[in-house]
């Protein structure tokens, strides 16, 4: 694997234990708020993002590469609404975007073809996360307060799944 490559994917692997942080700490802000569907959204999504540091820990150590666990910042939990954490978990989903472009880029650069088809998998599931944060903005806006309790409902509904990308890498 190229150096390059490597050294981001290490630093990949921090990021993706950061945003899981990151859910986990607006998981509290909003679990304080008594939204607990809205808490257990970003729980869950705090477990998705750990899926995503395992399955670049698991491609490293598969093709030989050294992985190097990086310190993981303290997110800023500074958090005044939900529409806020909605509009930043929006902003931070595009951050993790252009990181993944970036490797992807990379990995094109040097005709890695292995990373470059573990990289599309993160390409496609970030359009996902995208489309899913754009998704919940456009439905607060639409809801306001009073439809505030049926998302929160909603929102509640939603249950963890290992990926099968995390199962797979897993098993090797």
């Amino acid at each position: 694997m190229n150096k390059e490559l490597a050294i981001r994917m290490n630093e990949q692997i921090q990021k993706e234990f950061y945003s899981a942080y990151l859910y986990l700490s607006m998981s509290v802000y909003l679990e304080k708020e008594n939204l607990k569907g809205f808490a257990n959204w970003y729980r869950v999504q705090a477990q998705e993002e750990r899926d995503h540091a395992l399955i670049f820990m698991y491609y490293m150590q598969s093709v030989g590469e050294d992985i190097e666990l990086l310190a993981i910042d303290k997110p800023d939990n500074a958090f005044a609404s939900v529409s806020g954490i909605l509009d930043r978990t929006l902003a931070h989903e595009q951050l993790v975007t252009s990181l993944i472009h970036n490797m992807m880029s990379v990995a094109i650069d040097t005709k890695d073809f292995a990373a470059h088809s573990l990289l599309q998998w993160f390409v496609d599931e970030q359009v996902e996360e995208e489309d899913n944060a754009r998704n919940n903005i456009a439905q607060f806006k639409l809801s306001g307060t009073n439809f505030l309790f049926n998302m929160d409902q909603q929102m509640g509904a939603r249950v963890y799944a290992p990926s099968a990308k995390l199962t797979q890498m897993a098993a090797k």
